[in-house]
């Protein structure tokens, strides 16, 4: 594949990555909207938020190894169209019923559009350093449509209704539809057996039941169902593990996890997640109900976060250069770790510039791991495999986000209500409980409230600080990725 032609395939595989990172985070605007012209009840609200993000999880996994079996432009492609005609429905949606199960079905869309766009780099990038920067791009437009998604979604719903929010992906899967065939290779693996349906059924039902476990957790005051489907959903994992090592032609080639690299690399993008999803839940509750934001002006304040992430992704490229991969990756986590304590420092009239600049460095520290790590996790295995690495990479992201979103959120939960004496279990709480008090005593519940959450900032920095600390740690002792086959030039074929 000639290169001009490989660049333009790339700006092709960035549309459909930019607009799976925004599905993930556009919604949260225009819930309160949609939810009150349908007439969403608060459970059917958690459905059309979470859907999506359940789905994705679910099954990138089977998406990213079907893809190497049947061909991962044939993948994308299909996964483009359905995730048009998929918008328009949901922009249009007459029921929450409906709109719960479309989201259901894009999060199967968004699915395969994510691994397959990874993969593909691996077919038309052959040379190491022009696979890297496009890896890095790809990076970047992952995080920067996280980032730009809120705010997107509150300027289209300053203009238009809530349903403009899906249709702003329609016109760039269009445009892939129109230009992959014609900029993308096709491949496929002709080592790649059938797919077994219990396999794609055990990994779904798996991750499913540990994904609403884990995010349920934090959000329930009863833990019982949530704590038996993170249970369940880990027995159906050993089953679906056990059923892999035992097929020829398992779904995911968990053989992969002997080379060293590979699964210190998935560890860390894990972990970094856990340390970016939870201090992002705490910093924009600080944002909103300890500095009295709304929920729009948040999301812009929050920006730096996701664009520090994608300026990380693009500058790794140029350190790995000067640099041994490891070392940068070590680097800017070491960074992320003196970001993750600036946090430490928050409190009174410089609040807001302190949190500002801490996600941001706490953010551009984690783009050589996101863009050299990934690079690694597809340079350790051979190119008919790249889908399922990619997958693993994709599921590692999507557990570490909820993870993080549940294990950090229950810290700074434990704080606040050790510094509230159990007065209060939230500061959302507090904020309503201060709302049916005389003003002077009203003020007082805030004031304290306030300063028991930004104790649990604090806390979380610390935390957060250490996990980064740990993942520099764990990445310096790597040893130079090593693939575990002999690596053969894909065989690109066209149609």
């Amino acid at each position: 594949m000639r290169v001009n032609r490989a660049w333009l395939g790339l700006v092709v595989l960035m549309l459909p990555t930019l607009l799976v990172g925004m599905d993930m985070t556009a919604l949260l605007l225009a819930l309160p909207q949609l939810s009150a012209d349908l007439g969403a009840t608060n459970v059917q609200q958690l459905w059309i938020s979470d859907g999506y993000g359940f789905m994705v999880a679910g099954l990138v996994i089977t998406m990213g190894t079907l893809g190497d079996r049947i061909g991962r432009r044939r993948l994308l492609m299909i996964g483009g169209a359905a995730f048009a005609v998929l918008s328009v429905v949901a922009a249009f949606a007459g029921s929450p019923l409906m709109l719960i199960v479309v989201r259901a079905l894009l999060g199967v869309a968004g699915a395969i559009l994510a691994p397959s766009t990874l993969a593909l780099i691996t077919t038309m990038f052959r040379d190491e350093r022009q696979r890297g920067q496009a890896i890095a791009i790809w990076a970047t437009c992952q995080f920067t449509g996280g980032a730009l998604g809120p705010v997107l979604a509150g300027f289209l719903l300053q203009h238009f209704w809530w349903g403009s929010v899906f249709l702003a992906a329609v016109p760039a899967m269009v445009l892939l539809l129109l230009a992959g065939p014609v900029l993308l290779p096709e491949f496929r693996s002709e080592k790649a057996g059938r797919l077994d349906p219990a396999s794609v059924g055990l990994s779904l039902v798996a991750v499913l039941l540990m994904v609403y476990g884990i995010k349920q957790l934090t959000v329930e005051s009863v833990s019982v169902v949530p704590a038996v489907a993170l249970v369940a959903g880990a027995a159906i994992g050993f089953l679906f593990v056990r059923r892999q090592l035992r097929l020829e032609a398992p779904l995911l080639d968990l053989r992969l996890f002997r080379n060293r690299p590979f699964t210190a690399v998935l560890v860390a993008l894990v972990f970094a997640g856990i340390a970016m999803a939870g201090t992002g839940l705490v910093v924009t509750q600080y944002l909103q109900s300890v500095l009295g934001f709304s929920p729009v002006a948040s999301a812009v304040l929050f920006a730096p976060m996701g664009l520090g992430t994608a300026v990380g992704t693009m500058a790794a490229p140029a350190l790995a250069r000067r640099m041994k991969q490891t070392t940068a990756i070590a680097c800017g986590l070491v960074g992320s770790a003196l970001g993750s304590l600036l946090l430490v420092g928050v409190d009174g009239a410089g609040a807001l510039p302190l949190v500002m600049i801490g996600i941001a460095v706490l953010a551009l520290g984690t783009g050589p791991l996101f863009a050299l790590g990934t690079g690694l996790v597809l340079g350790s295995v051979p190119p008919e495999r790249a889908g399922s690495a990619a997958s693993m990479s994709e599921t590692g992201n999507y557990f570490g986000g909820s993870l993080g979103f549940a294990l950090l959120g229950v810290v700074a939960a434990v704080v606040y209500r050790g510094q509230m004496d159990g007065t209060s279990d939230s500061l959302a709480g507090a904020v309503a409980a201060s709302r049916h008090l005389p003003a002077e005593q009203g003020a007082e519940l805030l004031h304290t409230a306030r300063e028991a959450f930004t104790a649990a900032l604090h806390v979380t920095g610390v935390v957060a600080a250490v996990i980064f600390a740990g993942l520099a740690v764990l990445t310096v002792t790597m040893r130079p990725a090593t693939r575990t086959t002999p690596a053969a030039l894909p065989e690109v074929t066209r149609s």
